[in-house]
Parts: structure tokens; C-alpha cells; sequence
């Protein structure tokens, strides 16, 4: 393989890539630069990343957000479009399609940038969060919660001064000048690797954005629907919590020096299987019976299932006999009508307390979703003749069972629950 060349010399820069006398790069603005510029250098992190729900956010690639942009605004193709409710252009853009709102386009097929959703640039070029609610307290979401920047701001920056100061430039960023370590844009100069252009992006320290909840919450904190009802909570569900530990410990841990930018959330099965300890307790009773306690912890400060209004959790419960025959349950299929309690969810109603979708809801109804923290136990009393085994299990779903109707066009991944807990006691004979 040779070696890459490091771009530094203006006349050099003119002659091969036709650019002015100043050695200017004739690039694109910063949020208009795609993922596959940073992947050159950052492979593992974009591997990451392109399986994240942060990829797959735009109306674009998320069939769920799709489904919604397209009733409540149109196609994510078009040019001009604006929400239906309030004829203003779509505040969803600002988390769901930064790079597209930072440009005032709903076109978001005319830049990759665009339909990468949540991408690199879109993260690390936010410099300082200002909070969701402006001074007349109106709410500012996505990208308007914060101040922006051309520099990529990262957690610690490069930090190289005393190194220049005491060895001279390194375009290599330290790494020394060997034939196989790779030229650094960003000091901020364009350089070329492997036969690609890369721009300059030069680049600053910002942990006090990028390794706190404030790189977070301008698209995770809360939101409203143009009635002002809160379709999510998740920042004031933190506070309430009166956690000291922030959002990326969590989402994304760092292992092998890499932080984890697949982020998971209620996408990600291994991170449903963390975010609840679940147990059953069962006993045998004087009365011929058994006294089943179903006990579950959200390990988590934030609501479960927090974020999209229409995520739910569901409870199982079964007795089975010698066969493996059921002989008891909770309830006949979803347990939102045999088992209320056993169903983990949060209902928005219109005026008469109707149940409705996210944009008609004219206020929250009853709220069952496991609070920050809490420890909820769910009792039975089930005969115990031939009861050989009792099995729970725990589902979530992201979207209502109403839903799962409404949007049959939808993957089948996204419609089927998600056993993310389960727990087995065997009874023993008397």
C-alpha cells in the first residue's frame, strides 16, 4: 500500500486539485459533510454508528418516523414541505435531520448528509447547549438548543501545543512520521489518503458539551405536539431521578479506548435486557394455592420505557403442567384487557379522554410505566393442583398494539414485542 501524502504546500494543493492561488479547499459547509468522509480514518466508530438509531433517524430510514412524517407533513424527498398543523417548517427536522434543518431544506434526499440523520457532524458540531426553552419559555428542540460551530468539537481535542512547542508541526498528530500512520485533517488542513480527498476540519476540546447530558438533551429532553401536550419526557424524568450519573456512561461506554457510538436505546435488545432486574417469587399456600410475586426494577433514571409515547412494556405470567401444558395464565393474549396492571404504558387522550394518536392528544391520560428507579411487585394467587413450572416473561414493544394496526406496512421487527426478562420457577412436588 503506499504511503499517504500529507496535502500542506498550497502550489501542490492547485495543481492537483484546481484550487486557488490562497490553496483554499473548495469544500462543502461542515454540516453537509457525510459519514463516509469521517469512516476513511474512523472505521470501528462508523461501523458503530451506521447500525445506531442515530443512522437510521431521518423519515428516510426510519419506517417509524417515516410513518408519521408522512401524515403529519409529506414526502421527505420534496422540497418546501411544511407541517400540516401549523404550516411552519418541521420542527422534527431538528433532531431527526439536523444537517437538513441547519440548511432549511425538507429535500432530504439532496445531500447524504441530509439523510444520514443523526451523523457525525451533526453531533460534534454542537459547541454549547442553551436549553430547550427560549427566553419567553417557548421550547427550541434539535439543533436550536444550541450554539453551533465549523469545528468539530470533540472530548478532548487534540491538545498537541507544548508538543509543537518543543518538536515543531507534526502533520501526523503526534503519531510520528512513519510510512503507515495516516495524515491528520484535523489540524485543518485538507489532506489526501489512500487517493481521497479529505477536508480540513479542524477540531477543539469540548467535554463539557460532548461528555455531559448536554450533547444530549436538546433532542432527548422533552417534546412537545402542537397542542402542547409532552410526548416525551425524558430529561425531566433525569431530574426527577436525582441521578449523578449522565447519559453517556450509559449509552455510550467506552471499551478499547473507543466510546460506543452504536447508542443504544429501546432499539437495542442487549441494552432492554440491562435496563430492568426482574425475578419471580413463588410460594405454596395452606389454602391449596400459590402465591406468585412478580418483581421488577427499572435500573434505569428515566422512565421505562421512556422516549416515543407509544413504547410499551408487557407482563406474562404462566403455569404450566408435567407436559409443558399451560394450566394458568395472567391473561388470554395482550394483558391491556386481561391484566391492566400487568401493562406498562402511557395513554394521550383528546378532550373527552379518548385515546389518540401522539398529534391529536390534548393531554397525557394514565401514566402505568415504571418510574425512575421504582421496584414494582405484581401479586397472584393461582391454584396450585398441577402446577409444574411458572414462567415469567417480560415484553417491549415500540409501538401501541393500536399501532401495530394502524401501520401494517410496517417491518415485522418493529411490530413484534421483544422478550427482554424472563424468569422460571420450578415447583416442587409435595
Amino acid at each position: 500500500m503506499p504511503s499517504p501524502t500529507f496535502l500542506i504546500k498550497p502550489t501542490l494543493l492547485a495543481a492537483l486539485f484546481g484550487l486557488g492561488a490562497s490553496g483554499a479547499w473548495a469544500s462543502e459547509p461542515i454540516q453537509q459533510v457525510s459519514a463516509e468522509v469521517c469512516k476513511n480514518c474512523h472505521q470501528e466508530i462508523y461501523k458503530q454508528w451506521s447500525g445506531s438509531m442515530h443512522a437510521q433517524s431521518s423519515a428516510m430510514k426510519d419506517p417509524i418516523h417515516a410513518a408519521f412524517y408522512n401524515s403529519e407533513v409529506g414526502s421527505p424527498t420534496e422540497e418546501g414541505q411544511v407541517a400540516k398543523a401549523n404550516k411552519q417548517y418541521p420542527v422534527c427536522l431538528a433532531c431527526h435531520a439536523p444537517n437538513a434543518a441547519r440548511d432549511k431544506t425538507t429535500k432530504l434526499d439532496a445531500k447524504p448528509a441530509y439523510a444520514e440523520g443523526v451523523n457525525c457532524v451533526a453531533c460534534h458540531t454542537l459547541a454549547s447547549y442553551k436549553g430547550i426553552n427560549d427566553e419567553g419559555g417557548k421550547l427550541r428542540l434539535g439543533i436550536k438548543a444550541y450554539e453551533l460551530s465549523d469545528k468539530i468539537q470533540a472530548p478532548t481535542g487534540l491538545n498537541q501545543g507544548l508538543r509543537k512547542l518543543t518538536q515543531g508541526d507534526d502533520p501526523f498528530g503526534g503519531a510520528g512520521a512513519s510510512g503507515d500512520q495516516k495524515p491528520n485533517p484535523h489540524f485543518g488542513e485538507p489532506v489526501e489518503f489512500e487517493g481521497k480527498k479529505i477536508p480540513g476540519l479542524p477540531m477543539e476540546g469540548n467535554p463539557k458539551l460532548m461528555r455531559t447530558n448536554d450533547a444530549c438533551m436538546g433532542c432527548h429532553d422533552k417534546r412537545n405536539n402542537s397542542h402542547g401536550v409532552a410526548l416525551c419526557g425524558t430529561g425531566d424524568e433525569y431530574v426527577q431521578s436525582r441521578s449523578q450519573v449522565n447519559c453517556i456512561s450509559c449509552h455510550m461506554p467506552v471499551s478499547g479506548g473507543l466510546a460506543d457510538h452504536s447508542i443504544g436505546g429501546g432499539h437495542d435488545q442487549p441494552m432492554l435486557e440491562r435496563a430492568v432486574l426482574f425475578d419471580l417469587g413463588v410460594e405454596p399456600k395452606k389454602d391449596g394455592k400459590l402465591a406468585i410475586n412478580a418483581s421488577l426494577t427499572n435500573q434505569q433514571p428515566h422512565v421505562l420505557p421512556t422516549g416515543a409515547p407509544f413504547r410499551n412494556m408487557y407482563l406474562k405470567v404462566t403455569a404450566y403442567d408435567a407436559k409443558g401444558q399451560v394450566v394458568w395464565q395472567n391473561a388470554e393474549g395482550h394483558p391491556s384487557e386481561g391484566d391492566p396492571e400487568a401493562y406498562f404504558f402511557l395513554t394521550l387522550v383528546n378532550d373527552e379522554g379518548k385515546p389518540v394518536p401522539p398529534p391529536e392528544a390534548k393531554k397525557a391520560g394514565a401514566d402505568s410505566r415504571l418510574k425512575p428507579h421504582e421496584t414494582r411487585v405484581l401479586s397472584y394467587d393461582i391454584p396450585a393442583k398441577d402446577v409444574a413450572l411458572v414462567r415469567g416473561e417480560l415484553y417491549y414493544s415500540l409501538l401501541w398494539p393500536s399501532l401495530v394496526k394502524k401501520f401494517a406496512h410496517l417491518p415485522d421487527d418493529l411490530k413484534t414485542p421483544v422478550l427482554i426478562a424472563e424468569s422460571e420457577k420450578m415447583i416442587a412436588k409435595p
